[in-house]
């Protein structure tokens, strides 16, 4: 059996979205199937590449390539289930969400825009309703796809790479921060609570992106390269060494769809702080229970490291706590291969 995961790429950037892809060949080959990834490069504009990337796919029939004939695709990304195939599956990490939750006032002021937003929507329910078999990645990205498509969907949770090899060290005087460097991911947020910190602990942000010369900025602007370490970008082993030994992990993007990084610090018993408006990662965080969710403010933010600060104790037991709900919800590889290659 010949399965074929279909994928988009934006050169040098590599994501929750690129690991998720890798995972899931890499499982599916280990049940003995034939499988490969397809993708293709996408742009995020001008608009006219956006309607480009939506055409490409649209004129795809996946069941033929050369000798090799797919009989299952399972689509991931925007526009991907535009294309062709009779026994084909969604398992949806997202949509294009500039178009969607994150349309902001200077794209509903251009008029093409408006007109692309539509296409894009239009596109998205049509393809999407083509394919019965629709999951994804979280309850998040289902409830999106039910307010803006009308369309049902069934979440199923998976495991992050290498979830095994999680371990849990000391609880050392420090917040562990580690994601890409952008605006969506509010490092910056974090940088300004720890000006407002008064209990000895820090911050380690590990990670690249775009964002992280406004986030040096803000250190010297702020006096705090005595509190908070960019570290950049780290090897898997570093980085669950500096989870293992962490106080707590910090974690505060805005609507997430899922977040591996509250799912590896649960694995290595962590309380995970947060904010309201975090979208997925507060399907895993109970509020005073395995972490803590506050408002999207440096002030509630630097409480809640000040409270982990101070008792150990509780920072401990709120990442035990974060363990056994990983536990209790099953999150496993078999649980999602045995929805999506049905």
């Amino acid at each position: 059996m010949g399965i074929l995961i279909t994928s988009v790429q934006v050169p040098f950037i590599r994501g929750g979205g690129e690991i998720l892809a890798e995972n899931l060949r890499e499982q599916i080959a280990r049940r003995g199937y034939r499988v490969d990834v397809l993708t293709n490069p996408f742009r995020f504009s001008p608009a006219s590449s956006v309607e480009a990337a939506m055409k490409w796919w649209g004129e795809q029939d996946l069941q033929q390539f050369c000798a090799s004939r797919v009989d299952k695709v399972i689509h991931l990304k925007f526009p991907c289930y535009g294309a062709h195939h009779p026994n084909a599956t969604t398992w949806l990490l997202h949509q294009f969400r500039s178009y969607y939750e994150l349309w902001d006032d200077a794209q509903a002021a251009d008029p093409e825009s408006r007109r692309v937003r539509e296409s894009v929507q239009r596109f998205d329910a049509e393809s999407l309703a083509r394919i019965p078999a629709r999951y994804t990645i979280a309850r998040t990205v289902s409830d999106r796809l039910l307010e803006y498509n009308g369309l049902e969907s069934v979440p199923i949770y998976h495991p992050p790479k290498d979830d095994v090899l999680f371990y849990t060290g000391d609880s050392l005087p420090y917040v562990f921060a580690p994601s890409r460097l952008e605006p969506l991911k509010r490092q910056m947020l974090l940088v300004e609570a720890m000006a407002k910190v008064k209990g000895r602990i820090h911050a380690v942000i590990a990670g690249e992106g775009g964002h992280e010369a406004a986030l040096r900025q803000r250190i010297d602007e702020l006096g705090v390269h005595d509190r908070v370490r960019l570290v950049g970008r780290l090897s898997d082993e570093r980085m669950r060494a500096y989870y293992a030994n962490a106080r707590a992990v910090f974690f505060g993007p805005y609507r997430e769809d899922y977040g591996y990084v509250t799912l590896e610090a649960m694995l290595a018993e962590k309380p995970v702080i947060t904010c309201e408006d975090a979208g997925g990662v507060l399907e895993f965080v109970i509020d005073g229970a395995t972490g803590a969710v506050t408002e999207p403010k440096a002030e509630q933010v630097a409480e809640a490291i000040e409270r982990y600060a101070a008792d150990p104790d509780m920072a401990v037991a709120h990442g035990r706590a974060g363990r056994q709900r990983y536990r209790d919800m099953r999150i496993s590889w078999d649980a999602v291969l045995n929805a999506v290659l049905a």
